[in-house]
């Protein structure tokens, strides 16, 4: 049974690269002999906490489901528990809890295509099941209140990283907008809110993941935070997904200098999919389509829409003028290249950012493109030794070197 849904999944991956001309099919069948882990991707608290479910097609009004993630060979999916950083304490753990209920109840009805996973060590069995191994982070370190206790709490429901900051800072450590604001104000002679970086009790919280064996991850946080987690951390750090500023400028992309640094410490670094954080023109393109429809976006916010969904409804309506802002596929590739070029082979991964995203290079519509990605690293010359570390090798490696045995 196990060998039919192995093969069955190769003929639909066939099917769908054959169709688009872009593949043999040994490039076709590389892509499933190795493990794939997705370091990030927004599906629970975008659309499963919306109401949709994504055990049934959601094909058209989201980035995954179950049956996609089966096409495109993800073999461990990290789903991000996250809520917006101005939710206020007492609310946001319970929200963490809430979301990781309904995920653990989605797993619990699927045992025959989802799995919890809390131990590297069983990635690679898993990958011979068909099996999707489900893996918990939580984007965020405002979701444990200022509370290690709280930390201790997530890791026992199975969250195995904490993105230490999102956009809005926690008390304790700064994001990459938080320290962008601060640099600001500096140069316009203002005296900064705060301090960049981890304070003392940002430092606890580092350290008590080290003991837990739960991973560090600095994807959304500041450069000063960085360089502290660096100097505190005992484990090589995660980045689950962020793609590379000498490409594209973004607030949140790593530097060279950050790549070399992350790469010392043994960590790796998961490529954000998302148009804004490949492609430098992309925002610009962006600005001018919602200045064409100036007259829907304010309206929709003068209803109290969220700038996200206001986003999502304009590209949604208009299609044709959402594909011209999309980068090419080959940009996104580019940013792998560049990892493996500034901080080598073994520090690169991919952290798509599915469903947590308004844009995507063109080519890449949902978790069953990624195939596509396989193909186009063989034909950048990419060994399949090198291949099996892009697709899931590098984070197992990070994960297990975190692990801590009970």
């Amino acid at each position: 049974m196990k060998r039919y849904k192995h093969c069955q999944r190769l003929y639909l991956a066939a099917l769908v690269l054959a169709f688009a001309g872009t593949a043999s099919f040994a490039q076709r069948n590389l892509h499933f002999r190795y493990p794939l882990v997705d370091g990030h991707n927004d599906v629970l608290s975008n659309a499963t906490m919306a109401g949709l479910n994504i055990e049934q097609n959601l094909r058209g009004k989201t980035h995954s489901d179950l049956a996609r993630f089966w096409q495109g060979g993800v073999d461990v999916q990290f789903f991000s528990i996250f809520t917006d950083g101005g939710i206020g304490k007492g609310k946001a753990f319970a929200t963490a809890i809430k979301q990781i209920d309904s995920l653990d109840a989605i797993t619990s009805r699927n045992p025959d295509k989802m799995v919890p996973v809390t131990n590297p060590a069983v990635i690679y069995k898993l990958h011979k099941t068909g099996k999707l191994g489900v893996a918990k982070g939580v984007e965020g370190g405002h979701m444990i209140e200022d509370d290690i206790a709280l930390l201790d709490s997530l890791f026992n429901r199975g969250v195995r990283y904490l993105t230490l900051a999102h956009n809005v800072s926690p008390s304790w450590v700064t994001s990459a907008f938080t320290e962008k604001a601060i640099m600001d104000s500096a140069a316009r002679g203002l005296n900064p809110v705060r301090k960049p970086g981890l304070s003392n009790f940002g430092r606890q919280v580092v350290r008590r993941m080290n003991e837990l064996g739960m991973l560090v991850d600095l994807s959304h946080v500041g450069p000063q935070a960085i360089a502290d987690v660096l100097e505190v951390s005992n484990r090589p750090p995660l980045v689950s997904h962020s793609s590379c500023a000498a490409i594209c400028p973004a607030t949140r992309n790593l530097t060279d200098a950050q790549l070399k640094a992350i790469a010392q410490k043994g960590g790796v670094v998961c490529i954000n999919f998302y148009s804004g954080f490949i492609d430098n023109m992309y925002d610009k393109r962006r600005a001018a389509l919602l200045a064409k429809y100036k007259a829907e976006k304010d309206s929709l916010v003068m209803a109290g829409t969220d700038d996200y969904s206001v986003e999502q409804y304009i590209l949604a309506n208009h299609k044709e003028d959402a594909e011209k802002l999309r980068p090419s596929f080959e940009m996104l590739i580019d940013h792998i290249d560049h990892v493996v070029k500034v901080a080598g082979i073994n520090h690169v991964g991919l952290g798509s950012d599915f469903d947590g995203v308004t844009s995507l290079p063109a080519g890449i519509n949902g978790v069953e493109d990624y195939p596509k990605i396989t193909v186009a690293l063989v034909k950048r010359g990419y060994s399949k030794n090198q291949i099996a570390k892009i697709l899931g090798g590098n984070v197992i490696r990070v994960w297990k070197q975190n692990y801590v045995k009970r």
